[in-house]
């Protein structure tokens, strides 16, 4: 069939963040140290509910300490700014200006409120930057905190222990909860490199499996079909010409599938040029065919239907076809049998595949990558692997003097009647994928 070019790649783009996420952490650390102010200056006047003989200075401030307000503004609004490009230098000048905001009203302690804008960078400190400027921080923190009460009590004032030791307790809160969520962002990432080794290991489980179930059977085919054309070719040069073509016939069919195969592994980085020839991907119906050209190489097969036949998923069909071709291969290479049977079982609730040759030669083991031979080859756990992939059992032993193949393939509900011959399948590496 012709070649089309694939539809441009239809990618959904990322949805956007959060808008609170998308808030730099400069305004959130200038916004606490507001909310803080605000605070701070509201307890200086008299709320409705509470007693008279409380004193309340009112908003009144002496020239000093409207002085030590501007500076506190200042220290606090340069630090927010500076957070995000020098996150230790933006934390300590929010700490000057939490010490200064303590200031303006003559405080005993420096108090929660006060540290709201300096919490929120310890914490931005904690999860975005080395565990060493998270110590740098935090002890710069600490140590402010302590020392204010000390002046105070070497000049002779007195102190709010319990308002102090609650802003000590707020700075560690905000240390921890950044270092834990420092610690769930590498937990995510080494989660996500993980997901993406496993997505690696399993595609290339899958191209290996492709590979073989597309190649052992060429090769058996050609093995066979050329031996025997070259005990014939003097003698009878028309059979050895027909197996010839045999052997022409399936290394193109198996050559087309590599390109296709290569066409789409290359296009990685520019999926927009992917062009894949049109291709019926093998299922159910080309038993047929594979049965004919496996009894041409030599092995009779007979293909044998069961139960009322009805179009299954595409992965089913592959999945079947693939464990047919692959069974063929391994009685054509090693069962050293002349014939064998195909069953193709449709049920209720499954497709049931059965292999099985009469033996009657040297079986002989397949290899293992290092040349030592193993009694079910890599072939069989390639066919283990796709029943497995789809929730089926499967099994595969000697009976007698021959070797016998089965699998079981759960079909979903609801599946649709057969097929009308001459539709056209999806393109065989989509599927394949």
């Amino acid at each position: 069939m012709t070649a089309l070019p694939a539809s441009p790649s239809t990618a959904l783009p990322a949805p956007p963040e959060p808008l609170l996420r998308r808030v730099p952490i400069g305004v959130w650390a200038a916004s606490a140290w507001a909310a803080g102010l605000a605070f701070t200056l509201l307890v200086l006047v008299h709320l409705p509910g509470e007693s008279p003989h409380d004193f309340h200075p009112g908003w009144e401030l002496p020239p000093g300490n409207q002085v030590t307000l501007a500076v506190a503004t200042l220290c606090s609004l340069a630090g927010s700014a500076l957070l995000r490009r020098r996150a230790l230098t933006g934390t300590v000048l929010l700490l000057l200006g939490a010490v200064q905001t303590a200031m303006v009203h003559n405080s005993m302690e420096i108090q929660v409120q006060n540290l709201l804008g300096c919490c929120v960078a310890l914490w931005y400190v904690a999860a975005t930057r080395p565990r060493r400027a998270a110590w740098a921080a935090a002890a710069t923190t600490g140590g402010v905190l302590v020392g204010y009460p000390v002046v105070r009590l070497a000049m002779g004032w007195n102190i709010g222990v319990s308002g102090q030791l609650a802003g000590l307790l707020a700075a560690a809160m905000a240390v921890l909860l950044g270092y834990l969520a420092q610690q769930g962002r590498e937990r995510a990432v080494e989660h996500s490199a993980h997901a993406a080794e496993q997505a690696v290991a399993n595609e290339r489980l899958r191209i290996a499996r492709e590979l073989h179930d597309m190649v052992a059977h060429t090769l058996g085919i050609v093995a066979l079909q050329s031996g025997a054309a070259r005990r014939v070719i003097t003698t009878q040069p028309e059979r050895a010409r027909d197996a010839l073509g045999a052997v022409e016939n399936a290394s193109r069919e198996t050559l087309a599938g590599l390109r296709r195969m290569l066409v789409v592994l290359r296009a990685v980085d520019d999926p927009a040029d992917l062009v894949v020839p049109l291709h019926p991907a093998p299922g159910l119906d080309d038993l047929e065919r594979l049965a004919a050209s496996t009894s041409a190489a030599g092995v009779r097969v007979d293909l044998r239907w069961t139960g009322e036949r009805r179009a299954v998923a595409a992965e089913v069909e592959l999945a079947a076809y693939r464990i047919v071709q692959e069974s063929l291969t391994n009685v054509v290479r090693h069962a050293g049998a002349r014939s064998c049977v195909v069953a193709v079982g449709f049920g209720a609730g499954e497709l049931t595949l059965e292999i099985a040759d009469p033996g009657g030669g040297a079986r002989r083991p397949e290899r293992g990558e290092r040349g030592e031979h193993h009694p079910h080859g890599y072939g069989l756990l390639g066919m283990r692997e796709r029943v497995d992939l789809l929730g089926g059992v499967f099994a595969a032993g000697p009976r007698g003097e021959g070797f016998v193949v089965t699998a079981r393939l759960p079909l979903p509900p609801g599946d649709a009647p057969a097929a009308a011959p001459g539709d056209e399948h999806a393109d065989v590496l989509a599927q394949e994928a």
